[in-house]
């Protein structure tokens, strides 16, 4: 395993990057939060989810710390949440060096105003 990770062991900061590790053989990897928090671009109020990101790994697996703080680093951000399934998505894919069609992110908006959101990318 990689023994330069920058946030694994460390204390959070403000570093907010995705980081890899080599892939020990496994085929499929689910990570799910539900600890995600925007804000809607329109009316700063704050919108709460659960994050579901699954990849079928090729020689890289995503490091758990770096994610929960990438996630993190959302909750000042306006995002819609379909827009923000794809964002993930596509971070994620670029991180793994996996192209989207190998990535798949399910944000499930919690009810906000009586309506919910699931958005697939």
């Amino acid at each position: 395993m990689d023994s330069e990770f920058v946030a694994l062991g460390h204390e959070a900061g403000d570093y907010a990057g995705l980081e890899t590790f080599p892939n020990p053989g496994v085929s499929r990897v689910d990570m799910t939060s539900d600890e995600l928090v925007a804000v809607c671009p329109i009316t700063a109020q704050p919108d709460l989810y659960v994050v579901s990101i699954v990849y079928r790994p090729g020689d890289r697996c995503l490091e758990s710390k770096s994610l929960k703080l990438y996630l993190n680093d959302f909750r000042n951000e306006g995002h819609f949440c379909e827009a923000l399934a794809v964002k993930i998505r596509d971070d994620v894919a670029d991180a793994l060096g996996l192209t989207a069609s190998d990535v798949d992110v399910t944000l499930r908006q919690k009810s906000r105003g009586g309506i919910a959101i699931t958005a697939e990318a």
